[in-house]
């Protein structure tokens, strides 16, 4: 572990959380990447924030956690330009079709896809979590595709047992995997 400290420390990761069932994920990889050295600044959805409050988040990271354009917004800066600006990588985690979408689309609707619109230019990891027959479906498919042409690096998703009781394809990245390739993406920073 003391090498891996070694990897993130003062390494800036903006961690953004979408809502789906591994958002308790997320929360691990926070902890686990705040323990590794990382400074974790977290943007959480509002459906994300129904499964884990951004409380959790904050205590794990030591961090203010952003969940609307006007979180922390005591002056006139630009809340999700600070982020992006901030960022040394982007990880999104859990990455629901929702956010996949908006991402591939441009599309600013909330604070999330506002900030994550402004990232193009940084190392950008996104990890799916969503049901099988979601992960399967053409429109999320060229979604994905449409990333990969960007320099948007998919990470999973897996295959196992899902939420809805059902096996296949669409469980998120272990968060131990993730910092393994958030380490790696450091090394090269």
């Amino acid at each position: 572990m003391a090498q891996a400290l070694l990897k993130l420390r003062d390494v800036n990761i903006l961690l953004g959380i979408s809502g789906a069932i591994p958002v308790y994920k997320a929360a691990d990889l926070a902890s686990k990447l705040t323990s590794a050295g990382a400074r974790v600044r977290c943007v959480m959805t509002a459906n994300a924030a129904k499964f884990v409050t951004p409380v959790t988040f904050q205590a794990l990271t030591g961090m203010l956690v952003y969940t609307d354009l006007w979180t922390g917004a005591k002056d006139f800066s630009i809340t999700h330009i600070n982020l992006a600006d901030s960022a040394d990588i982007v990880v999104v985690a859990p990455a629901t079709a929702n956010i996949i979408a908006k991402t591939a689309s441009g599309i600013c609707d909330d604070l999330l896809s506002t900030t994550l619109c402004a990232c193009w230019d940084k190392p950008f990891l996104i990890a799916p979590a969503m049901n099988t027959q979601m992960w399967a479906n053409p429109a999320v498919r060229q979604n994905i595709e449409t990333l990969k042409t960007r320099q948007v690096e998919i990470i999973g998703p897996e295959t196992g047992r899902l939420a809805c009781g059902t096996e296949g394809a669409g469980r998120m990245t272990e968060p131990a995997d993730i910092i393994k390739r958030i380490e790696q993406i450091a090394e090269q920073i």
